[in-house]
């Protein structure tokens, strides 16, 4: 696939990040569950009509495989912010092979959300490769 479909993946997660907030969904309950599901799980795939189906559909079916794991009402992050963690964990995936299961499991929302101020104007390898030290750091 070419970096330039590569990178349409990375934005389109971003996008769907930022209609969560658009839905008022409480952000660290949505990426959770978002990064955990069966939905994201296709989106690691190496191919599958999910990638391209838009942000709205990814939404929709997200919805109702995680609907009980959703809540409103909670804290919502900035759009910025939510599009750069959404970018990103596509981005980690596609540069490491991690699942977005095993990435959120080492970098959680909220630590993201503390890393954007540093980290969002580095490249995306550079703030993958910072948020992995700051993960291995923390398990000593």
């Amino acid at each position: 696939m070419s970096r330039s479909l590569l990178l349409a993946l990375c934005d389109v997660q971003g996008q769907l990040f930022e209609l969560s907030a658009e839905c008022g969904y409480d952000s660290e309950s949505f990426i959770k569950a978002y990064m955990t599901s069966q939905v994201s799980a296709d989106m690691d795939k190496e191919f599958h009509h999910v990638q391209w189906a838009g942000k709205a559909y990814i939404l929709s079916r997200m919805e109702d495989e995680v609907a009980d794991r959703l809540s409103k009402g909670g804290e919502v992050y900035d759009r910025d912010v939510l599009h750069w963690i959404g970018y990103i964990y596509r981005y980690w995936n596609l540069h490491t092979g991690e699942s977005s299961r095993e990435i959120h499991r080492m970098v959680p929302a909220k630590v993201m959300r503390v890393a954007y101020p540093m980290y969002h104007t580095m490249g995306p390898e550079m703030a993958i490769d910072r948020l992995k030290e700051t993960h291995s750091r923390s398990r000593k």
